[in-house]
């Protein structure tokens, strides 16, 4: 059975892309604030989270590589053309806008028997189904959010290291973020190099496609390596 380990970016869509009515519903929380430099502070801050929804975000970035294999591949979007350049580990793409970017994510996951993410339930596949939709970019993969207590065709580590929440929010099996999980398994963490998620809507804004590419891929591997040791201690498959 073939594994895609799969990691997407995304980077807050412009205030000035909404109407005004939908601008109104974006910071309303802000408006009703009377302080003008709390107000601004709440708007900034309002605005800091539009990365977090496929309605007012887009997807920068989609890094893959082949679990079995471990070489794959990165999906960009960039301003300006760039060839396409290899890694040891990926090969990079780089593609004239969002849509082109998933619509190549989708030929290339329909090869593939499951998927391995690292909260991916709760985020990177109802964010790639939802911008698909509203791109009208043809879905390969419809079954990622089916049956939850499953490992096929789907395998979420954030829910597996968490045992499925079984303890709560504050048990024993509380859910951690990827950064703490790499560290306490002795795998490198993707933000080692100073980035974050959230640096790549600034990072969009300066031109900087390859650096959030490049952070991207860091995501996959750390996510590939967190599987393995999963499945060789704690999963039971043999």
């Amino acid at each position: 059975m073939s594994h895609l380990v799969f990691d997407i970016e995304t980077a807050a869509l412009p205030l000035e892309s909404f109407d005004d009515v939908q601008q109104e519903y974006l910071l309303r929380e802000a408006n009703k604030i009377e302080d003008p430099a709390a107000r601004q502070m709440k708007s900034e801050d309002l605005q800091r989270q539009f990365s977090l929804y496929p309605f007012t975000a887009r997807i920068a970035c989609i890094a893959m590589l082949n679990a079995e294999s471990g070489k794959g591949k990165v999906l960009y979007t960039a301003d300006d053309f760039e060839e396409e350049t290899s890694s040891p580990i990926a090969e990079f793409t780089p593609c004239m806008d969002e849509s082109e970017m998933i619509a190549e994510f989708w030929s290339i996951a329909s090869k593939f028997d499951s998927v391995v993410t690292f909260n991916g339930r709760g985020f990177d596949v109802p964010f790639l189904y939802l911008r698909s939709a509203i791109l009208n970019v043809p879905i390969s993969r419809k079954d990622w959010l089916g049956y939850r207590y499953q490992i096929e065709p789907h395998c979420d580590l954030a829910e597996q290291l968490t045992f499925y929440c079984v303890s709560g929010r504050d048990g024993a099996s509380r859910k951690f973020n990827l950064d703490f999980y790499c560290k306490s398994f002795g795998i490198e963490s993707p933000k080692s190099a100073g980035i974050s998620g959230m640096d790549v809507t600034n990072l969009m804004a300066a031109g900087c496609h390859r650096a959030i590419a490049e952070y991207c891929l860091r995501d996959v591997v750390a996510t590939a390596q967190l599987y393995q040791i999963w499945r060789e201690r704690l999963s039971g498959i043999k």
